[in-house]
């Protein structure tokens, strides 16, 4: 059975693949249903008020005053997010906030559990984060407003990454909306690729009409090769995996804030401190949603280079990359998106049959960024970047 998908409503929006506002998915938070969670929750337990409905468009969540203050409140399909997965993500947040990491406390039910299951919805309840959304309108996929900020989240991503080394799990089992570094991090790339497709039959399902195997071997094959030799000396830890600027809080609205809190580790799983970086690198300086035309040249002068060095003097001012990270970071640049592209598939096409998005997803998103760095705007940019790694600094 397919999940309840909200019908369009007017005056509600999300944000969506492109960038425009588009109807949500997911049925909005409605005071009946935050009343029944209320009987399980004790924090929640008293008079409710829906104050704010995020445009994030992968669940539903919202801002609600309760009797003992201002609350936040996630709902999860459980075919994307069950209570398994959200405990995963919540341990990992124990241990950053163990070690002064901000990242707002989740709020237990009864049975001090922090993640709920009512009909086929999990629930979350996170403790405001403290500081200024101030990127609570923007896509996440457009560049970060200042050079301040952009040091501030380097600086804010390294301490992170310092905090998670000793927390152990895992990696996460492979679910739609997941990051990870399966098929990057093998060491034979076609037989991991053929691996974590087969794990998810909507993506074989949706990749059944074009020719992948050729494609994504033949993109991203002679960057592998190059990255290959340096796997080995790359340590494994769990990290964010979707660092962009509108899942922070800051110290305030202007250039120069500084971050005061993290959200939505939804994307965390085990992977590598240098990928996360070639993350945040993608996801704040280059204005991916104003590609327009061939990735290659048409429309392609999106990367802002000085914004990427700005981030890359911010962290390495806390975590100094090694030898082997600063080789790897331009390599793996390309291929950051690879594995959450095809996760993505796996949502819009498995769990929402949306065939749109999918292929934006796919070739668009996968094959598209892959080849804009191998364009002349993306060899301008990692010659930026290699310029800055180069140099020494930090």
């Amino acid at each position: 059975m397919r999940p309840m998908i909200a019908h369009a409503r007017e005056g509600v929006v999300t944000h969506g693949m492109e960038a425009g506002l588009t109807a949500p998915d997911w049925p909005q938070l409605v005071p009946g249903e935050l009343e029944e969670l209320a009987r399980q929750v004790p924090a929640m337990q008293g008079p409710i008020r829906l104050l704010w409905h995020s445009p994030r468009p992968f669940s539903a969540a919202a801002r609600v005053q309760t009797a003992r203050g201002e609350l936040f409140v996630k709902r999860h399909y459980a075919g994307v997010r069950d209570v398994a997965s959200l405990l995963e993500e919540h341990r990992f947040l124990d241990h950053l906030r163990a070690r002064a990491i901000p990242v707002p406390m989740v709020i237990a039910d009864g049975a001090n559990c922090t993640a709920v299951a009512m009909d086929r919805w999990t629930y979350e309840v996170h403790a405001l984060a403290p500081g200024v959304d101030a990127y609570r309108d923007a896509h996440s996929w457009t560049p970060v407003r200042s050079f301040g900020h952009a040091r501030a989240l380097g600086r804010a991503l390294a301490q992170m990454h310092l905090a998670a080394v000793g927390f152990n799990a895992p990696a996460r089992s492979p679910r739609p909306l997941m990051a990870s570094f399966d098929i990057v991090g093998a060491e034979v790339l076609a037989d991991a690729l053929e691996g974590f497709v087969a794990q998810r039959p909507a993506v074989v399902r949706f990749l059944g009409a074009f020719n992948w195997r050729d494609e994504i071997l033949g993109a991203l094959g002679p960057l592998h090769e190059a990255l290959r030799p340096l796997l080995p000396e790359l340590d494994a830890l769990w990290v964010h995996n979707d660092w962009h600027a509108s899942n922070l809080f800051w110290s305030d609205a202007g250039a120069d804030a500084q971050v005061r809190a993290i959200i939505d580790f939804g994307l965390c799983n085990r992977g590598l401190a240098v990928v996360d970086l070639a993350t945040a690198l993608e996801r704040n300086t280059v204005a991916w949603l104003d590609l327009d035309g061939d990735p290659r040249e048409a429309g392609g002068a999106i990367g802002r280079v000085p914004l990427a060095q700005a981030v890359l003097d911010g962290y390495c001012a806390v975590r100094a990359l090694r030898p082997a990270e600063r080789q790897a970071l331009p390599l793996l640049m390309p291929l950051a998106h690879v594995e959450y592209a095809l996760s993505e598939v796996d949502y819009f096409h498995g769990i929402l049959a949306n065939a749109h998005n999918a292929r934006l997803a796919y070739p668009n998103f996968l094959l598209g960024h892959v080849r804009w760095f191998g364009g002349r705007h993306g060899r301008d940019y990692l010659a930026g970047l290699r310029g800055w790694l180069r140099s020494g600094r930090a």
